[in-house]
């Protein structure tokens, strides 16, 4: 298995996208599967279609389901931060993706995507593995 870890900064939106990252790790890497792992308790991944609305909507939908505001139990952090340790619940840590001759099996319109509202802690680690097979 190969394996690395990029370090990221996670900006003002909720969404960064990574898949050029992604992309570039299994260029040459033939047929296996990769597995993206980002090790944080308050962030997660998903395949989603960018530049299209998609990335506003999901911030609705989390602030619809996690508003950010002082009624979670979790209080340490800056207001509303509990919110930000539930969303790896509802938006997975890890994803796997299928790669054919070096290429990730994405959809057409599919990125893959750093989800992440902690204010508190912008910078994040992504670790990409891959699998031959």
């Amino acid at each position: 298995m190969d394996s690395v870890e990029l370090e990221l900064t996670t900006g003002d939106e909720l969404v960064t996208d990574i898949t050029s990252d992604v992309v570039e790790f299994c260029r040459g890497r033939g047929d296996g599967l990769l597995n993206v792992f980002l090790p944080h308790a308050t962030a997660g991944l998903a395949l989603l279609e960018t530049g299209s609305g998609s990335e506003q909507d999901l911030a609705r939908m989390v602030d619809a389901l996690l508003p950010g505001e002082e009624r979670y139990a979790h209080r340490h952090g800056s207001p509303g931060h509990g919110r930000d340790h539930l969303l790896p619940a509802l938006v997975t840590p890890s994803v796997n993706v299928p790669v054919v001759g070096g290429r990730p099996q994405l959809g057409t319109w599919q990125s893959l995507v750093v989800v992440d509202s902690n204010v508190d802690n912008r910078r994040r680690r992504v670790r990409l593995s891959f699998l031959a097979g």
